[in-house]
C-alpha cells in the first residue's frame, strides 16, 4: 500500500483520475489529499458557513466518484473539480434560496489558530483584517466573489475560470477588476507609524 500510495503521488492529476477509474484507490486518496484544502478554502469562502461548506464538499466529491467513469481528460483536473463545486455551490444556493447568510457579518464560522507573531497586537489586527475581508468578500455579487475566490484561493488561470464559469476570459477580467477595487475599498488601510526613513 506505501509502494502504491509513493508511485501515486508522483503522477499528475489526470493519470490519478485515469488510474481511479480502473480502480486504483490509492491514485484517488492522493487526488483527494492535493486538492481538499485548496476546495474547502474556495468552498468556505464562497458560501460562509462552515457546515454548509462540509455539506457542499461532500457533495463535490461524491460527484467526482460518483461519475469517475465519465471523466474524460479534456481540461485540467483542477477545472473539472471547480467545476463541479461551482455546480455544487449553485445548488446550495438555489436550495437556501434567501437564507445564504446565516453567519455573523465578518464571521465565516472558522476557529483561527493564534497568530504565530506572539503579539497580541499583531494578532488582533490579523484577525480585525480577517474578519474585514471576510465581510468585504461576502458584500461582492456573486460572480465577482467566485471570480476572485477561483483566482485567489484556487489559483486557477483566467482561461480555467472562464471554462469553470462559463464565461469569457474578459468577463472573467473584469469580474476580477471589480472585485479588486470594491475590496480595496472595504479594506482598512494600514496606518503610518509616525516613524520616518531617513
Amino acid at each position: 500500500m506505501a509502494y502504491a500510495l509513493g508511485m501515486a503521488a508522483e503522477l499528475n492529476d489526470t493519470a490519478l483520475m485515469l488510474r481511479y477509474q480502473d480502480g486504483d484507490m490509492a491514485a484517488f486518496e492522493t487526488l483527494y489529499n492535493r486538492h481538499r484544502g485548496p476546495l474547502f478554502r474556495f468552498l468556505l469562502r464562497q458560501i460562509g458557513n462552515q457546515q454548509f461548506a462540509e455539506d457542499v464538499f461532500q457533495e463535490v466529491w461524491s460527484r467526482i466518484i460518483r461519475n469517475s467513469k465519465k471523466y474524460r481528460p479534456t481540461a485540467k483536473f483542477t477545472t473539472y473539480i471547480y467545476h463541479i463545486a461551482r455546480n455544487c455551490s449553485v445548488d446550495h444556493y438555489r436550495r437556501m434560496s434567501k437564507q445564504r447568510n446565516m453567519v455573523a457579518e465578518g464571521d465565516d464560522g472558522t476557529q483561527e489558530p493564534i497568530a504565530k507573531t506572539g503579539n497580541p497586537v499583531t494578532a488582533a489586527s490579523n484577525r480585525d483584517t480577517r474578519k474585514a475581508l471576510s465581510a468585504a468578500l461576502n458584500e461582492l455579487p456573486v460572480e465577482q466573489r467566485e471570480a476572485f475566490l477561483l483566482k485567489e484561493e484556487s489559483g486557477l488561470s483566467l482561461d480555467e475560470i472562464a471554462t469553470v464559469t462559463s464565461v469569457s476570459r474578459e468577463t472573467v477580467k473584469s469580474r476580477l477588476r471589480y472585485a479588486l477595487s470594491k475590496l480595496r475599498q472595504c479594506l482598512p488601510q494600514p496606518e503610518a507609524t509616525g516613524v520616518e526613513d531617513g
